[in-house]
């Protein structure tokens, strides 16, 4: 071990670092509401999906986030729930204020614990 190496302090934290939170992706938050409201209605897949003429594995993936739909798709979707298209992103849109507001109130606490470097 070389003299320069020696002296050269090893920090180890006590404290693992934590990514910050991701922002969710438009289609995660409509998706959301998606399922939020067909749920706060008690109705299934198939009768939402009978409703606004998507196919039942669209429509599941719409709600879980894995497909990026149309304004059409959207709209059909939406119609078929009683909303209309403004109304499905404007909740949409409360749901990412929220998700902001949350990240901005939670500011990253000082560090104030004990380092050790050998």
């Amino acid at each position: 071990m070389s003299t320069q190496e020696r002296n050269e302090a090893r920090v180890i934290p006590l404290r693992p670092q934590q990514p910050a939170p991701k922002e969710p992706l438009w289609r995660d938050l409509v998706g959301g509401v998606l399922r939020r409201e067909r749920l706060a209605q008690q109705r299934t897949l198939k009768d939402v999906s009978e409703a606004a003429r998507i196919s039942m594995p669209y429509l599941s993936e719409l709600e879980r986030g894995r497909k990026e739909a149309s304004s059409e798709v959207l709209a059909a979707a939406a119609h078929a729930l009683g909303l209309d298209l403004g109304d499905l992103l404007s909740l949409a849109q409360g749901d990412l204020v929220r998700h902001s507001q949350t990240r901005r109130a939670a500011p990253a606490a000082p560090y104030n614990g004990l380092c050790l470097a050998a």
